[in-house]
């Protein structure tokens, strides 16, 4: 008995199981929606749906043979000095806007989405052929926007839809997952104004919902896995149609790092 105190909601991670391999051209979606039907879990209304990136650039086509990449001087260079895959140089400088930093065996580039990512965000982990890498979706914000509103349309429930990648970070050590794609919640969550546990009023505190759910996710998915989706259940978001993984990324003129 609990003399009737208040029970704390509970926070649950569900791994969605059943989903296969995706391969170009694939109706993720469709996918998607049958790993869900067949789960013990389902898809409810509040529910933040995780899908990691490599299976939403699978099927939208992002993917590309390293044998049949043309290196420019300038990534062979670079790859014989540090002893890296040529043809993966050459793809993140044809995927990068910018380049950031060449040196001592690191790429660290900026897409044209704006993410800041070794190696433009390009990933060779888990490919069904050894010589297959995957780029980053073009859109991964309208990637999450179509698939919430399918698995909506199937379901009919209001659901968050993210899609996560790895991505390390400047000031700590290793790699975290983080939102590059958000739909059907604000994906900030600005605490100015707010009053903390002993009634100070907070200043500056604006907290990433979106990566933090992701790296709740990450916890499950992990490079050899073999979960590319999650169901984050009985998590409070605020619900909106307009916000999106775009509102993470730090403006150029406050970014310290470049």
């Amino acid at each position: 008995m609990n003399g009737g105190a208040a029970v704390e909601p509970e926070l649950q991670i569900l791994p969605v199981a059943g989903l296969g391999e995706v391969h170009p051209g694939d109706d993720l979606s469709q996918m998607l929606g049958d790993a869900i039907a067949g789960s013990p879990s389902g898809l409810l209304d509040g529910d933040v749906l995780v899908l990691c990136q490599k299976v939403v650039s699978k099927a939208e086509g992002r993917v590309v043979e390293l044998s049949e990449v043309e290196v420019s001087d300038e990534a062979a260079a670079f790859a014989s000095r540090f002893d890296k895959d040529a043809a993966l140089v050459e793809l993140a400088m044809r995927e990068a806007v910018e380049i950031l930093r060449m040196q001592d065996g690191h790429l660290i580039t900026a897409t044209a989405k704006g993410f800041v990512a070794a190696n433009s965000g390009i990933d060779r982990s888990n490919q069904a052929e050894a010589g297959q890498v995957t780029l980053l979706p073009l859109d991964s914000d309208a990637s999450a926007r179509a698939l919430r509103e399918r698995l909506q349309s199937r379901f009919k429930v209001e659901c968050a839809l993210l899609i996560s990648d790895t991505f390390g970070r400047p000031w700590r050590m290793g790699q975290v997952d983080v939102a590059i794609g958000a739909a059907g919640l604000e994906v900030l969550d600005d605490f100015q104004g707010r009053e903390d546990w002993k009634g100070r009023p907070l200043e500056h505190t604006l907290i990433a919902v979106a990566d933090q759910l992701c790296a709740a996710a990450g916890l499950l998915m992990g490079k050899a896995a073999g979960v590319p989706a999650v169901l984050i259940r009985g998590f409070a978001y605020q619900r909106s149609a307009g916000s999106d993984a775009s509102q993470l990324l730090r403006p150029r003129e406050n970014d310290l790092f470049r």
